[in-house]
C-alpha cells in the first residue's frame, strides 16, 4: 500500500500502532532504528507521512512503543541499557523520564491495553518488569525469565496475563494478577512452550475465537458419525529439523478435538502453578512464535483452566 524509508543505511528495528485499544482514529505508527533513532509516522488516506523524527539512545533503539492509554506518549528502549518516555506534544528535546532500572540493553516494552498505567519491560537481562507509569522510579514487580526478552505482549482479552519471548530460553506465559495487585515480587509462569529449536524472538496471540467453527468448515448438511465413530483426524502441522511434529486433532468438520478426550498428551509438562483466578472460566488460545536461526513459525494452543492447582495444561 505505502512505505516510507526511516534513513539512509539504518534498520528497522521495532514498530507499534497507536490502536492498541482498538480505537481506529488518529493512526499513527511509531518506529524505532539501529542509529538510535525513533520515528512516528501518520497513516491518513493510505499514505503513511513523517511526523517526527529524534535521537533517542545512544545506540540500537531496540524497541518503541505507544502509551494506548495517552497516545501522546511514547517509550523507548535502546542498547544503552535505558528505557525512557517522551510526550509528543513537548517536543523530543528530552525525554520525560529515564529509567536505567535495567542493567542490560531494553529490548521489549508494551502498554497494558486493559489495565490504564502498566507497562511491562524486557531486557537482555533476562528480567521481565512491570511498572506503573506514574512513578518510573521503582517497578511493581521483577520476574526472572532465564533469557534475554526479545518480545511481550499481553493477552488481547485478559488483562494479567503476559507472553514472553526469551531469547535462549523458549516463550513462556506469565501470570500478573498478584504483583499488579501490589504483592510484588515475581509474576509465576503458568505454561511455556519448549519446541522451537532456535532463539526465541517473535510472539503474539491471535484474536480468533476458538469457540467459533472453523472458518474453512463446510456447513453440515448431513448428520456427522460420532466422535468415537469418525476416531478424528491426525493432521500434521509441519516437521521440524529434529524430527519431532506438531499435531492437532479434528473432527470432520474441521474442529479442533482436546488431546484429553482422545489421546494422552504429549506436551511437555509444566511447572506447578499457584492458585489463581479462582472464579475465572477456562481459557483457550491461539498463540504464534518464531524462532531465529531455523527460520520457524509456530503456531499453538493453550487450553487453562485457572482453578486447576497443582498441574496447569501445557501447550500443544
Amino acid at each position: 500500500m505505502c512505505s516510507l524509508e526511516v534513513g539512509a543505511q539504518r534498520l528497522a528495528l521495532s514498530l507499534d500502532w497507536s490502536t492498541g485499544r482498538m480505537n481506529s482514529s488518529d493512526i499513527r505508527v511509531v518506529c524505532s532504528d539501529s542509529a538510535g533513532c525513533v520515528s512516528v509516522f501518520s497513516l491518513a488516506e493510505g499514505a503513511l507521512m513523517a511526523l517526527s523524527q529524534w535521537k533517542a539512545h545512544d545506540f540500537e533503539a531496540w524497541i518503541t512503543a505507544f502509551s494506548y492509554w495517552n497516545t501522546q506518549l511514547v517509550y523507548s528502549g535502546g542498547d544503552d541499557c535505558k528505557l525512557k518516555g517522551w510526550d509528543l506534544r513537548a517536543g523530543p528535546s528530552s525525554p520525560v523520564f529515564t529509567s536505567k532500572r535495567h542493567s542490560m540493553g531494553v529490548c521489549s516494552i508494551h502498554s497494558n491495553p486493559h489495565l490504564e498505567h502498566i507497562l511491562a519491560t524486557g531486557s537482555y537481562d533476562e528480567q521481565v518488569l512491570l511498572w506503573d507509569g506514574r512513578n518510573m522510579r521503582q517497578p511493581l514487580g521483577e520476574s526472572a525469565v532465564g533469557g534475554g526478552v526479545w518480545r511481550l505482549k499481553w493477552h488481547p482479552t485478559h488483562q494479567h496475563l503476559l507472553l514472553a519471548a526469551c531469547m535462549h530460553n523458549d516463550f513462556h506465559i506469565l501470570h500478573c494478577q498478584q504483583v499488579l495487585e501490589g504483592s510484588g515480587g515475581a509474576c509465576p509462569v503458568v505454561a511455556s512452550y519448549i519446541l522451537h529449536n532456535s532463539l526465541a524472538y517473535g510472539a503474539d496471540w491471535s484474536r480468533l475465537s476458538l469457540e467459533d467453527p472453523a472458518p474453512q468448515s463446510p456447513p453440515a448438511t448431513e448428520p456427522k458419525e460420532s466422535l468415537t465413530e469418525s476416531r478424528g483426524h491426525l493432521r500434521i502441522h509441519y516437521e521440524s529439523p529434529t524430527a519431532s511434529f506438531d499435531t492437532s486433532l479434528e473432527d470432520d468438520a474441521g474442529h479442533y478435538i482436546p488431546e484429553a478426550i482422545v489421546a494422552p498428551s504429549t506436551s511437555p509438562a509444566a511447572a506447578p502453578a499457584p492458585n489463581l483466578d479462582k472464579d475465572a472460566p477456562s481459557l483457550s488460545c491461539l498463540l504464534a512464535s518464531c524462532s531465529f536461526y531455523d527460520h520457524m513459525l509456530h503456531v499453538w494452543r493453550w487450553d487453562w483452566t485457572p482453578e486447576e492447582t497443582q498441574q496447569e495444561p501445557g501447550p500443544h
